[in-house]
């Protein structure tokens, strides 16, 4: 990993891979012409672009075989103005993946940029371009508009071609977003694909297949090819390549409902024959396969870490969370006193959250998390005992609830203003407004929490709510009580969530939305003034 300074633009190039090149054009480096030769390296899952903020945002491809990605930056597509040029290079080591973040973009333009590959054994082999673009954060108050959603290739649905694959992403793409938030399971790393699923109506779904999904991942590279089956969908192509994706991850980038340091010993673990005996083995190898694959900036602090801000000029901060990597066991959740067997977050990012909160100017503060606060959620399900989430039972904070309510309440007393907690997991969409007046604990400020989701997995009926912090259900659609469990994508139960800031008002309002653009339910939020 390297900084390096492009003199005519005096621009900072962060890029990732065993090495990194910024070329000034400045310099009148002359460029190896592409080459007709009948073997060129080429890139193999599309390019993706993400983390798009105030100073710039990361650009992403894989090659097909060791190669220098050639990369070039444009305000405009035809690429007569092209601002800078840079390179890195795709090795086995990262599985052919390259990412570089690029800096000092000019505020609220488009961006485009294109990558070639260029032969590491005959440098004057390069591949065909791909192009790709994204929306600078802006410095004034315009208008921004954003969606998210969860939940992608779960519960045994995979891409079927017949049926136009993950047609969520071209739903959404519909909407042209500033960005996309990616609230979790990115992957269903412990689902493996079989070729066909049996529908109500006596179809059938036929899945494409793979190596890596036929089975529960283990290896890096059974992780890494889980990132690559969703890259075969040409709705999530043509997505990335147009919209910047903002990601966390949740638990099915590793194995169900795990925690670090979880014995591999539940009935779920021998039912899918793990012979791993601890998910921290499987944390550090998907943790690799999620960095690897997906456009996240690095962290030099914490190599690895998952929980960001990002600023997306006045009217938006974005804190992407992490409540999987430093929580204590699953279990009951019980524990009247805050201690590591509380923890959920964790004190460490719990400072930083508070910090970054104190210090952000923007008008809203958006908490992506990738679990609900006030749901229910099991932990394992063989035994129907333990809680996954936060929520445990009516009554006081206990346990994990602690966090939240201390975090709470720092907002409160701090006067930070304008929280919206945006979060997917459990396979519906709702929207509910926590008020401290029918609370159990109430020293809070009020506020909204949405969810949606799934993208293309198994549809999840709703959950109750536990009454700790005062959780007012506005709305819900899921499965209901006459239909049958883990209805597949077809039968239209996949939710996104849109969000569109006023750039005057600064008024937010949320959309819930399904498969078929259909909107399902919306509020205006007017921003409280200090």
């Amino acid at each position: 990993m390297s900084r390096l300074v492009v003199p005519k633009l005096s621009r900072r190039l962060l890029l990732t891979g065993s090495s990194a090149l910024a070329v000034s054009l400045a310099g009148g480096i002359a460029k190896p012409s592409i080459s007709r030769a009948g073997s060129r390296p080429l890139i193999s899952h599309g390019v993706q672009s993400g983390d798009v903020s105030g100073d710039g945002g990361v650009v992403w491809a894989r090659a097909d075989r060791p190669a220098r990605m050639l990369v070039d930056v444009a305000t405009t597509d035809s690429f007569k103005d092209i601002r800078h040029s840079l390179f890195m290079d795709a090795l086995p080591e990262s599985d052919f993946t390259a990412k570089a973040l690029i800096e000092g973009l000019p505020a609220g333009q488009d961006i485009f940029y294109r990558i070639r590959l260029q032969d590491l054994s005959e440098p004057t082999i390069i591949g065909p371009e791909k192009i790709g673009r994204f929306r600078a954060a802006p410095a004034d108050h315009r208008a921004v508009s954003f969606i998210w959603s969860g939940d992608t290739a779960g519960q045994g649905w995979g891409i079927d071609e017949s049926r136009g694959g993950m047609r969520m992403y071209a739903t959404m793409l519909k909407h042209r977003p500033d960005f996309f938030i990616h609230s979790g399971d990115n992957i269903y790393a412990d689902a493996p694909l079989s070729a066909e699923q049996k529908l109500p109506n006596g179809e059938i779904w036929k899945n494409v297949v793979t190596e890596e999904k036929s089975r529960p991942a283990q290896t890096l590279d059974d992780y890494r090819g889980n990132y690559k089956y969703n890259l075969l969908d040409k709705n999530a192509l043509a997505f990335n390549a147009e919209v910047p994706i903002l990601t966390q991850w949740d638990d099915h980038e590793v194995s169900n409902n795990w925690w670090p340091a979880e014995p591999l010993t539940r009935a779920e673990h021998l039912y899918r024959r793990y012979t791993e005996k601890n998910a921290m083995a499987l944390m550090a190898r998907a943790g690799r396969a999620f960095h690897e694959y997906l456009p996240l900036r690095n962290s030099i602090a914490e190599p690895g870490r998952v929980y960001r801000k990002i600023s997306y000029g006045p009217l938006l901060d974005v804190f992407m969370l992490d409540m999987r990597s430093y929580r204590g066991p699953n279990g009951e959740n019980q524990q009247e006193a805050y201690g590591p067997d509380a923890y959920f977050l964790g004190p460490q990012q719990i400072a930083w959250l508070k910090r970054e909160l104190l210090a952000s100017k923007a008008t809203w503060k958006v908490l992506a998390a990738d679990m609900p606060l006030s749901l229910y959620v099991v932990y394992d399900t063989f035994r129907q005992w333990g809680f996954e989430a936060i929520a445990q039972s009516d009554g006081p904070p206990r346990g994990r609830e602690l966090e939240i309510a201390d975090i709470l309440f720092f907002m409160k007393q701090n006067k930070i203003n304008n929280t919206v907690w945006l979060t997917a997991d459990v396979h519906y969409t709702a929207a509910h407004y926590y008020d401290p007046n029918k609370a159990v604990f109430q020293d809070f400020e009020p506020f909204w929490e949405f969810v949606s989701g799934p993208l293309h997995a198994g549809s999840g009926s709703p959950k109750p709510l536990d009454n700790t912090f005062g959780p007012q259900l506005h709305y819900a659609k899921g499965l209901g009580q006459n239909q049958r469990r883990n209805a597949g994508p077809s039968e239209g139960l996949q939710f996104f969530g849109h969000v569109a800031i006023d750039g005057e008002s600064e008024a937010m309002t949320v959309t819930l939305r399904d498969i078929d653009d259909n909107a399902l339910w919306s509020t205006q939020i007017a921003p409280k003034r200090t």
